[in-house]
């Protein structure tokens, strides 16, 4: 068994997001940590502890103040990086992957909670053959969230200026949609 001491700062983050979010006895749910690494970082349960599922976590810290042109700063609230392995997601075990965007400067949080299956279609459509690839997601000001590894500099003004378009970029549906785990206490 791992020691808890060593919760990934990630994993932290969502469950003790959950935790706060669901903690009326009426909606309460429970985070569990497992005790190994079975590709599942977090079990969430309702209340009874009857329905469950399952979360893989990752974690970027927010390369906006650090990597990012002044001038899209102004418009974004989130910039993070990740590194995807195709095999990985192919074969997980989680029924949704939670990506932890913090802004450690201004403190906001934002979570991408994306099933693994549509995960997969979505990068292998963007960024074609690969097995392991760099994903960047960005939140703007205005809570839309793409992944834009790859776009030209005018597709990122694009953004900065809400006229940018492309389904298989936008992760807006999935950003800070706790659907999946809300409904476990409808289930």
């Amino acid at each position: 068994m791992r020691p808890l001491f060593t919760i990934n700062a990630g994993e932290f983050v969502v469950g003790d997001f959950i935790e706060k979010m669901y903690r009326e006895k009426k909606y309460r749910l429970n985070v569990w940590h497992p005790s190994k690494d079975t590709g599942v970082d977090l079990l969430v349960t309702d209340g009874k502890n009857q329905k469950t599922i399952s979360l893989q976590v990752k974690l970027s810290h927010n390369f906006l103040a650090t990597d990012m042109h002044a001038n899209h700063r102004k418009k974004l609230r989130a910039m993070s990086w990740f590194s995807l392995d195709r095999q990985k997601i192919d074969n997980s075990k989680a029924d949704y992957w939670v990506f932890v965007l913090v802004d450690f400067t201004g403190g906001s949080r934002d979570f991408v909670i994306i099933e693994p299956s549509q995960l997969l279609a979505r990068l292998d459509k963007i960024h074609n053959t690969w097995k392991i690839t760099p994903s960047y997601l960005w939140v703007t000001k205005d809570n839309h969230c793409w992944e834009t590894r790859g776009l030209k500099r005018r597709e990122q003004d694009a953004i900065d200026h809400g006229q940018y378009a492309n389904k298989d970029r936008d992760f807006t549906e999935y950003l800070n949609d706790w659907a999946p785990v809300r409904e476990l206490n409808t289930r």
